[in-house]
C-alpha cells in the first residue's frame, strides 16, 4: 500500500535507508560544536567553537567521508545510539523522531528549502568560530546559552 506521507512519518529511524537517514540532518551543525560536560551534574555546556572540518558558510563537513579518521572524537550517530547522546540539541531531527515528535517548520524536509534552518536562526552560521582561532585551553570561556538541551540526563 502506497502512502502520501513522507518517509520520516512512516518509517522508524532503524528502517530508513542511508539516504533517508542523511536527509534527516537539517544542516544546523550544532552537533559539531565543542561541548563540555560538568562531571558532577552531567549538564552539557555548548561552546561557540566548531570542529575544524566544518564549513561555516554551508554548515556541512568539508570531509564527511573521512571525518572519523580526521577527527577521531567525531561521533557516528545511528538509530541504535541516537538516544544515548544527551548532548544532541532539542531541535535535532534524529532526537525529535526518536522521541516520536514532529520535525520543525524550518527543517528542510518540511519547508522544502535548505536555507530555512539558517533563516530561523537554528544553525551555527554567523555565530560559531573555528577551533584553530582560539586557545583550546580557554574553551570554558566560550560556553554559550543559545543551544539548549532540556532533557539533560536521557
Amino acid at each position: 500500500m502506497k502512502t502520501n506521507e513522507p518517509f520520516w512519518k512512516t518509517k522508524s529511524l532503524a528502517d530508513m535507508t542511508r539516504n533517508e537517514w542523511e536527509l534527516l540532518c537539517d544542516g544546523c551543525a550544532r552537533c559539531c560544536l565543542h561541548k563540555l560536560e560538568d562531571i558532577d551534574t552531567r549538564e552539557i555546556g555548548y561552546t561557540n567553537i566548531i570542529c575544524r572540518l566544518l564549513d561555516l558558510k554551508t554548515c556541512h563537513c568539508m570531509d564527511y567521508a573521512n571525518r572519523h579518521t580526521e577527527v577521531p572524537t567525531c561521533v557516528f550517530l545511528n538509530a541504535k545510539n541516537v538516544c544515548d547522546f544527551n548532548w544532541l540539541p532539542d531541535t535535532c531531527a534524529y532526537r525529535l523522531l526518536a522521541r516520536g515528535e514532529e520535525l520543525a517548520w524550518w527543517h528542510p524536509l518540511v519547508s522544502g528549502n535548505p536555507g530555512t534552518v539558517h533563516e530561523a536562526g537554528i544553525s551555527v552560521r554567523g555565530i560559531a568560530i573555528k577551533e584553530e582561532e582560539i586557545d583550546m585551553k580557554e574553551l570554558e570561556d566560550h560556553v554559550v546559552a543559545w543551544v539548549t538541551v532540556s532533557e539533560q540526563n536521557n
